[in-house]
């Protein structure tokens, strides 16, 4: 593991496989999270995105779990 490698804690997901929509906390003291998810272009959202950032489909329910075991 590289110093540049993030630690990150999976908080709720889709499969028990992990390859699939994943909500992970990786900075506690912020409360910063990541979300794994399916990309979605900017021209197919019909917004711009800023470089660096990009837009993640995830399922409803994902977020619902994540809030409640943040909460």
């Amino acid at each position: 593991m590289t110093s540049d490698t993030l630690e990150l804690r999976p908080i709720a997901n889709q499969c028990a496989a992990g390859s699939c929509p994943t909500v992970y906390e990786f900075d506690a003291d912020s409360g910063r999270l990541i979300i794994q998810g399916f990309t979605v272009t900017a021209a197919r959202a019909g917004i711009d995105v800023p470089a660096g950032e990009a837009l993640v489909e995830v399922p409803i329910e994902l977020l619902k779990e994540a809030l409640q075991k943040l909460s």
